[in-house]
């Protein structure tokens, strides 16, 4: 059993019909109010969850023995990997993992506050600042995967089959509202940094657009491809998501393969000289696994449909 901790709110996810079903198989969780949390929020909030889970699910053991608190993307919960790899970590350590599902924003946020033992998340160069300013022991690469930008069929500002992505963005750019909208996360998340990127590199500023035909959820992945099908717009997600992603309503992949749109993970323990509260040992353990052969291999044979997700390349 696999405890979420899912917090709603910006760079949460809990809006898309696989966040439906992640409540429907992976109780128990508690859902809470305000992604906004204290300085100690996060591990407070996991605490009382614990306790909820131990009392109100007996034998679901997340407050027996060793445990640690891993602040995750989005993607790896939404995909369903953590369920897949969770319970063989805990089978082979004896630990065991409780999940705040945010955007990778607020997760290095939370890791910042101490809210959290490690961190699993996608933005390197967030992620090497947060290591370099001392929040963090060291950053490992643990997998990749690729975003891809999808959209109606109709594909009204024609982007289907463009080389890059960013010349994609300039094509939707151009059509303006006539030529559909651009949905984003705006939420801080690894996606919405990529995003950001894209842009840039397209020399275009989207924010001068917004509430026109750039339109920003302030959600995560799930919650932002619903809209985004709802609005008919073109919307920027990891492929993981999207595989998983039921309510696809003829939307489909227009623009994949840039090399700008690789899409890399880290893994990151927090740095417990500064939090004395984190679990050093199990949070290295839960890394050495990971980043280790049997973790490595068990992401590689983690598939959807027939289809792989993630691709190991830790070091």
């Amino acid at each position: 059993m696999v405890n979420y901790l899912l917090i709603p709110g910006k760079g949460a996810d809990i809006f898309g019909s696989q966040n439906r079903k992640i409540f429907r198989s992976k109780f128990p969780c508690a859902v809470l109010p305000n992604a906004t949390l204290p300085k100690t929020g996060a591990r407070f909030l996991a605490a009382a969850f614990t306790l909820f889970a131990l009392f109100a699910f007996p034998g679901t053991g997340l407050a027996e023995g060793r445990s640690i608190i891993l602040q995750s993307t989005t993607s790896t919960v939404n995909s369903g990997l953590l369920d897949y790899l969770l319970p063989i970590f805990t089978s082979k350590t004896g630990i065991r993992v409780g999940v705040v599902s945010v955007g990778t924003g607020q997760a290095l946020k939370n890791g910042r506050n101490g809210d959290g033992d490690v961190l699993l998340v996608h933005a390197r160069e967030a992620e090497e600042k947060f290591v370099a300013e001392g929040y963090g022991v060291k950053r490992f690469d643990v997998m990749y995967n690729d975003f891809v930008i999808v959209g109606p069929k109709e594909d009204p500002a024609a982007i289907s089959g463009s080389k890059t992505a960013a010349r994609a963005l300039q094509k939707i750019a151009q059509a303006g509202t006539a030529g559909g909208l651009f949905v984003s996360r705006g939420d801080n998340s690894g996606t919405h940094k990529r995003e950001l990127a894209l842009w840039k590199a397209a020399g275009i500023d989207p924010m001068e657009a917004s509430g026109k035909w750039y339109r920003e959820t302030g959600t995560g992945m799930g919650a932002t491809l619903n809209i985004g099908v709802g609005m008919g717009g073109y919307v920027l997600t990891d492929r993981a998501s999207w595989l998983s992603f039921r309510n696809k309503g003829g939307f489909r992949v227009m623009v994949e393969g840039d090399p700008l749109l690789l899409n890399q993970y880290g893994v990151i323990a927090v740095n417990p000289a500064l939090h004395p509260r984190v679990k050093a040992k199990e949070a290295q353990a839960f890394i050495k696994w990971l980043t280790g052969p049997e973790g490595q291999k068990e992401i590689a044979s983690f598939k959807l449909g027939g289809k792989q997700l993630f691709y190991p390349n830790a070091k």
